[in-house]
């Protein structure tokens, strides 16, 4: 599935299943719920550069 194609799947579905998605990926990737900095606000261009950054060291993201 290219991009476009996620794109327009995510787009067409409801709230309740983009968060069961979302939770789903958040799971496998070890990722907890509200595991951010505490009362730290994040704007979208400085999540899309970490995660930019993460994906180019994969590495970063294994757990030891």
């Amino acid at each position: 599935m290219n991009k476009e194609e996620r794109i327009k799947r995510f787009k067409s579905m409801s709230s309740k299943q983009r968060q069961e998605l979302i939770l789903k990926k958040m799971k496998e990737k070890g990722i907890k719920i509200g595991s951010g900095i505490p009362n730290k606000k994040y704007d979208s261009q400085e999540v899309f550069e970490l995660i930019h950054i993460a994906n180019c060291f994969p590495e970063l993201r294994k757990k030891k």
